[in-house]
């Protein structure tokens, strides 16, 4: 079965070129339970890395990327899902070293595809994507520790993927939103989507040797590491938590045992990849129920396939706001 895909090949000299191509689905797609009919991708940090040929997300070229995809089944495998059934499929190992979304079609073992809940459209749940399931981890463990009456709760690198979606899906719930962002030009943005102050991010950058800041925050999200994450612990009241998800500031935690010993602070690590499946069909549930803002059809930028390569460079420079959506025809 041919189908067209966003191809990323790595030359001789090291460099790695990206191009549209048809493809045979036999001789590039691996084997599986589910085929899909890929409508709707998006674009992620993860695979901006993958498309920049970083080899810790993806080994071997020419690859597909694309850790998001929501389509309509082709062949199944599994008595779980049938032809003309529309799916989701994101996180495990698509797009990294399993042809992804930014192509027609992906056959991936049963246990990564979740039927589209009702209250969800396929092109909303790429609205989201995996931005958009991490980001309703982090508020799934925020709302099972803290109640909105406990205080505010701190999001960094609000204006990104992970972070719009944190600011959005808290506010809904009733909570006090306060956001950290470097880009001034975006505050009306996150006013929107219900963060009530915004810092900017040089008000969390600085290194002090204090093993506690003043308590303010019930809680907070981080989606970026480094020197931020580590002003917000210090920074967070007595029994909060905190959880964290990015390291693109760092990958290295310079901190002191005290906030979580004399606070009784949680920190909690958020993996959306590694999300067991047995988990995932309730919280996408959610994320087409409660968890869903009213803002979401604003909170997003549509491409096609032959704009990823541009979407990437912005992404990498930290260009983007909100969501990318990806269109494939």
């Amino acid at each position: 079965m041919q189908y067209k895909a966003l191809v990323i090949d790595e030359t001789q000299d090291g460099r790695f070129n990206s191009a549209i191509r048809q493809l045979d689905s036999e001789q590039f797609l691996p084997a599986g339970d589910v085929l899909v009919r890929v409508h709707y991708s998006s674009l992620n940090y993860k695979d901006a890395l993958s498309v920049t040929g970083n080899k810790g997300v993806t080994k071997k070229y020419p690859h597909t990327p694309g850790i998001d995809a929501a389509g309509v089944v082709e062949e199944s495998l599994s008595p779980l899902f049938h032809p003309g059934q529309e799916v989701i499929v994101t996180g495990f190992d698509l797009g990294m070293n399993t042809p992804g979304g930014m192509g027609q079609l992906i056959r991936v073992p049963a246990e990564w595809v979740v039927a589209l809940p009702e209250g969800l459209t396929m092109k909303e749940s790429m609205i989201f994507g995996t931005a958009g399931f991490t980001a309703a981890i982090s508020v799934q463990k925020i709302i099972q520790q803290i109640q909105p009456s406990a205080g505010a709760v701190l999001v960094s690198g609000a204006t990104g993927g992970v972070g719009s979606m944190t600011v959005a899906m808290l506010a809904g719930l009733g909570y006090e939103v306060h956001a950290i962002s470097g880009k001034e030009t975006e505050n009306e943005f996150l006013r929107t989507l219900g963060a009530s102050v915004i810092y900017p991010r040089s008000d969390f950058q600085e290194v002090t040797p204090k093993p506690l800041l003043s308590s303010r925050f019930a809680g907070a999200v981080d989606t970026v590491g480094g020197e931020i994450l580590v002003n917000m612990i210090k920074s967070v009241k007595q029994d909060g938590i905190v959880t964290t998800c990015g390291s693109v500031s760092s990958t290295t935690l310079n901190l002191n045992v005290f906030p979580f010993i004399l606070r009784a602070v949680s920190l909690v690590g958020i993996s959306a990849q590694n999300y067991p499946a047995t988990l995932r069909p309730e919280l996408w549930k959610q994320l087409a129920s409660g968890f869903k803002p009213e803002a979401l059809l604003t909170m997003f930028n549509e491409i096609t396939l032959e704009e990823v390569p541009d979407a990437v460079a912005k992404i990498l420079k930290g260009q983007l706001k909100g969501r990318t959506l990806i269109e494939i025809k």
